[in-house]
């Protein structure tokens, strides 16, 4: 499998806008922790980001998307999809990429939401 197949089968799993933004949310949080742990030189900051970053995501799988994280099978591109997911739905144009790949949020595209 290629990473252009891949995509598209990562942001199947993440089809729910509640997904997205817990897996932003995680992401971006998790990010700034690295930036305290590297600004400080605190590994406990490295830690809390992993288990931020991640915690959120998987929790948000289980619980929303009730799918299994792409994290267990392709750990590289499942946190470069991540930031790259979380970069589109920060700028508005992950609606589209969504929608690009027949992947559009149901729900949300019914109650008026764009993502």
């Amino acid at each position: 499998m290629t990473y252009e197949e891949f995509w598209p089968r990562y942001l199947r799993q993440h089809r729910r806008t509640a997904t997205q933004r817990v897996h932003a949310l995680g992401t971006c949080l998790g990010l700034a922790l690295l930036v305290i742990a590297l600004l400080t030189l605190d590994w406990r900051f490295a830690v809390a980001a992993l288990i931020l970053g991640y915690g959120t995501a998987w929790l948000s799988h289980a619980f929303i998307e009730r799918n299994r994280p792409e994290t267990f099978s392709h750990p590289l591109w499942s946190l470069i999809s991540d930031l790259r997911m979380t970069g589109l739905f920060l700028s508005g144009r992950l609606g589209r990429e969504l929608e690009r790949h027949g992947l559009a949020d149901r729900s949300a595209a019914q109650a008026g939401h764009q993502t």
